[in-house]
């Protein structure tokens, strides 16, 4: 597929797209506390819409191995004026990270276009509320349960067993009333899987292909570069660009990242070669 439809609007997936990461939490692994006030989430949203991004992802709760639980009035409360501002000021589309029903249903109806659920509508009521909503969403694969899926993950074979897992949440999907063409797959970098893993993952991604749907490649700053290089967070973005850039030739549609004109860039150079003949 070649393009999502949300409503009236349509976001292009004939080149990647970027979708830029804003978590309004005190604990995300990466950029913790730095945009947990509207104030500075607001200059960063304009920030990223002005470097290039066509998604923005909204989060209040973070998944990283042993971080605390919010509750849905919490979440709510961190998400939706921010939601609200960037639909109110920009013509971008804007991404809900949550896997509570709730906060779906509150962020949808305050402007938001897409549902990016880490646990792929598997909690109670989650499938049922994404359906009732009629946006798109991402499923993402993930071994375990966010504060315990780094407790020894093991695969079969990594492509096998993540596709299995595909076929059936979109079978789930389809049977609940969400449209194939609303789905997208996110494999799920660094949730729970090991180094070696997260490195087959991104060497095999093509082999997703025959899903028939887009991918989106979540690789920003993740420990598999960390580990590989000894690199603290900060200092992952030469990595990462890498990483985004072979996830986008095996096939990847939307990239997630922190870093947007950066990734920008790096996709740019990767068109321009791929359509070198229409330069001149």
């Amino acid at each position: 597929m070649s393009k999502l439809v949300s409503g009236n609007h349509i976001l292009d997936l004939s080149s990647p797209v970027v979708m830029g990461i804003l978590n309004v939490t005190p604990d995300s692994f990466s950029d913790g506390g730095e945009y947990s006030s509207i104030e500075t989430a607001c200059i960063q949203a304009d920030l990223m819409v002005s470097q290039g991004a066509k998604i923005i992802d909204i989060g209040g709760e973070s998944t990283r191995p042993g971080a605390k639980d919010v509750s849905a009035e919490h979440e709510i409360e961190r998400v939706i004026p921010l939601i609200e501002y960037v639909s109110k000021n920009h013509d971008v589309w804007i991404s809900i990270d949550t896997s509570k029903p709730v906060v779906m249903e509150a962020a949808v109806n305050a402007g938001a276009h897409l549902i990016n659920d880490v646990r792929a509508l598997q909690e109670p009521g989650a499938i049922e509320t994404a359906a009732k909503l009629n946006v798109p969403v991402c499923l993402m694969h993930m071994q375990g349960q966010p504060r315990t899926m780094q407790n020894s993950p093991q695969y079969n074979d990594i492509i096998s067993d993540i596709s299995h897992f595909f076929s059936e949440r979109i079978d789930a999907c389809i049977a609940a009333g969400i449209k194939r063409e609303h789905i997208v797959l996110d494999p799920g970098f660094g949730f729970g899987k090991t180094l070696s893993h997260n490195y087959e993952l991104l060497s095999r991604m093509a082999e997703f292909e025959p899903l028939g749907l887009p991918l989106l490649a979540g690789l920003s700053r993740k420990s598999m570069f960390g580990q590989l290089l000894g690199r603290e967070v900060s200092q992952r973005l030469s990595a990462t660009l890498a990483g985004n850039m072979l996830a986008i030739q095996a096939g990847a549609k939307i990239v997630r990242v922190h870093d947007v004109q950066e990734t920008c860039d790096t996709i740019a150079v990767l068109e321009a070669t791929k359509n070198f003949k229409t330069l001149a």
